[in-house]
C-alpha cells in the first residue's frame, strides 16, 4: 500500500515500511500546492532584494555576507559540494531511505522554499530504489546533518554515488538508469534539501521499532529464566504494579504473566522461595522503567518526523521569514540517549539471570553451569564471559552524546547535539544487545531442558523456537556458532512472532 508523505501523518511504522521493505510512497497533492505557494512567496522575496538567510547570504559564520544576483544562482552548489564533507563507510541503505522520507515531509509542510522539482525528484528516487552513497559519520546534529544530507543532494545535480539494485554507481548514472530527470538546484533549493537532522532522526525511528520488539523478546527470555529457577509468580501479578501506576511496568507483568499461564508454577504445586533475588523479581520494574524511557523516546523522534526542521523558515499566510535553529538535534538526541541506556539497563539484568541459572550456587538445583557431567564438560561457563564483553562495551557507549557538543564554524555553531554520535552507538548497543539476550535464551532453553514439570504455553513455545536453531548441549562444543545463531534469531524477532501466535499480542 502506497503511503502519503503530508507532513503531519509519519509513524515510526511507516518509516520502517517505507525504509526496510521498500514501500512506495506519495507526496500528498495538498502538500505539493503548500510547496508551490512557498515557492512563490520565496522568488517575490527575492526579486525584491529581501535579505534570506542561506537564500542570497552565506551560511553559518558568512551569514552576514549578501550574494549578488549570479551568486545566489551558483551558491547552492558550492554550499552542497562544501557540505558533503563526511568520512567513512556508507550508511545503511534503509537509514537513507529514511532520512530522505523524513526530509520529503518537512518539505510537505510548505515552509521551506524550496522547487517542488526537488521534493518530486526525493520521491521518485525512494520509489526507484535510488539510494545516495553518504558516509556514516560527519554530522554534529546541528544545523542538522549537513554532511550525509549534503553528500545525498549531490545526486540533485546529476552527480556523487547511488546504490541502484544492488549495484554502486555514479550519481548520474543511477539516476539515468532510473529514468529520473536531474532538477539541478537553483536559489534555496539546497539549503532546503539538508538543514535538518533527518539522518539521525530517521536512524532514531528504526531503532525505537527495533528496541520495542527486542523489550519484549526480553520479557520472553525472563519469563523463561523464571520458570526455569522456580520462580515465585508473586511478583507478576498486575495489581501490584497498578497500585504503584507506573505504565511500563504494568505492561511488563501483563506479558511476563501471559506468557506462564498453563505453568505449574502458578498453580501452588511447585515449592518457590518465598521471595526471589532482584534480577527475577523486579523485572517488571526494570524492564517497565525502559519501555516508559522508550515511549517517550518514541513520541520526541514522531513529533521531529512530522515537524518543520528547517532554516530559514518561509510561512506564506504571514508573509514572513523566520530563522532560527528548528535543525537542532537535542530534542532528538537526549531522550535517544536515554533510549540506549535503557536497553542496557535490561541487557544487564538478562545477565544477571543468566549468572543465577549457570552459578551452581544460585540456579535451584540445576546442575552446574548447565552441563551434563561438571567438572568434565563445563557447559555455558564461557557463554557468560561473552555476555559480560557485550555489556561492558554497551557501558561505554552508554555516555550520553548530547552533552558532548564542540563548538564549530568559528562559534557561529557553539553549541551542537551530537545526535548522529547518539544514533551511531544505539545501533551498537542494540547489536550488542541482541547477543546478550540470545545467550540468556540458550541457557534459559538449556535450563529447562532439565526441568521436569509443565511449562507455560508461552515459555514453551519459545524454547521450541530455539531448538530449531540452536540443539540441547549434551556434550562441550565450540559455541560462537550457537551464540551468533541466538544473536541472529533475537534480532529477526522470529520468537516473538511465534509466541505471540501461541498466546496474543503482547503490549
Amino acid at each position: 500500500m502506497t503511503i502519503t508523505l503530508d507532513g503531519s501523518s509519519l509513524t515510526v511504522e511507516k518509516l520502517v515500511a517505507i525504509a526496510r521493505f521498500n514501500e512506495k510512497i506519495e507526496l500528498a497533492p495538498e502538500a505539493l500546492d503548500r510547496i508551490k505557494i512557498c515557492r512563490a512567496m520565496l522568488e517575490e522575496k527575492l526579486a525584491n532584494k529581501e535579505i534570506m538567510y542561506g537564500t542570497n547570504t552565506g551560511i553559518g559564520e558568512f551569514s552576514e555576507k549578501i550574494l549578488n544576483d549570479d551568486q545566489v544562482k551558483e551558491f547552492q552548489k558550492y554550499l552542497i559540494y562544501n557540505h558533503a564533507a563526511g568520512i567513512g563507510e556508507p550508511a545503511p541503505i534503509e537509514h537513507v531511505r529514511a532520512a530522505l522520507a523524513g526530509r520529503i515531509n518537512v518539505h510537505a509542510h510548505g515552509n521551506s522554499g524550496c522547487r517542488p522539482e526537488i521534493t518530486l525528484t526525493l520521491v521518485e528516487m525512494l520509489n526507484k530504489g535510488v539510494t545516495p552513497v553518504v558516509c556514516q559519520k560527519g554530522s554534529v546534529g546541528a544545523s542538522g546533518d549537513l554532511a550525509p544530507m549534503a553528500q545525498a543532494a549531490l545526486l540533485l545535480m546529476g552527480e556523487g554515488e547511488a546504490f541502484l539494485n544492488g549495484e554502486r554507481l555514479t550519481g548520474q548514472e543511477a539516476m539515468r538508469q532510473a529514468g529520473i530527470e536531474v532538477p539541478g538546484l537553483q536559489a534555496r533549493d539546497g539549503l532546503a534539501a539538508i538543514n535538518g537532522s533527518n539522518l539521525l532522526t530517521a536512524m532514531s525511528a528504526l531503532h525505537i521499532y527495533d528496541m520495542e520488539r527486542f523489550i519484549k523478546q526480553a520479557e520472553i527470555a525472563a519469563a523463561m529464566s523464571i520458570e526455569a529457577l522456580l520462580g515465585n509468580m508473586k511478583p507478576y501479578n498486575t495489581k501490584l504494579h497498578e497500585l504503584r501506576g507506573f505504565k511500563g511496568a504494568i505492561t511488563s507483568a501483563q506479558n511476563i504473566a501471559k506468557m506462564v499461564e498453563g505453568s505449574d508454577l502458578t498453580t501452588g504445586k511447585m515449592k518457590t522461595k518465598v521471595q526471589d533475588a532482584y534480577s527475577m523479581r523486579s523485572t517488571p520494574q526494570v524492564v517497565g522503567a525502559a519501555r516508559d524511557a522508550i515511549a517517550y523516546a518514541r513520541s520526541q523522534v514522531e513529533i521531529e518526523l512530522n515537524g518543520v526542521g528547517d532554516n530559514p523558515i518561509f510561512i506564506p499566510e504571514d508573509n514572513l521569514t523566520l530563522t532560527g535553529a528548528n535543525f537542532q538535534g537535542s530534542p532528538v538526541s537526549l531522550p535517544m540517549d536515554m533510549a540506549g541506556i535503557a536497553i542496557t539497563m535490561i541487557s544487564v539484568l538478562s545477565e544477571r539471570r543468566l549468572n543465577r541459572l549457570t552459578n551452581p550456587a544460585l540456579s535451584q538445583g540445576l546442575p552446574d553451569f548447565l552441563a551434563h557431567e561438571p567438572g568434565f564438560y563445563s557447559g555455558l561457563m564461557l557463554s557468560q564471559y561473552t555476555a559480560d564483553h557485550l555489556i561492558v562495551e554497551q557501558r561505554i557507549l552508554s555516555a550520553p552524546a548530547s552533552i558532548q557538543s564542540i563548538p564549530a564554524a568559528a562559534d557561529q555553531e557553539d553549541f551542537v547535539s551530537m545526535g548522529m554520535n547518539t544514533a551511531l552507538k544505539n545501533g551498537q548497543i542494540l547489536d550488542n544487545a541482541y547477543g546478550v539476550l540470545g545467550i540468556e535464551f540458550m541457557a534459559a532453553a538449556q535450563a529447562m531442558d532439565f526441568r521436569k514439570f509443565t511449562f507455560g504455553r508461552g515459555t514453551q513455545k519459545a524454547r521450541d523456537t530455539i531448538r530449531k536453531h540452536v540443539d540441547h548441549l549434551e556434550v562441550d562444543r565450540p559455541l560462537y556458532n550457537d551464540h551468533n545463531r541466538m544473536k541472529a534469531l533475537v534480532k529477526s524477532g522470529e520468537i516473538l512472532i511465534e509466541v505471540e501466535k501461541v498466546v496474543g499480542g503482547l503490549g
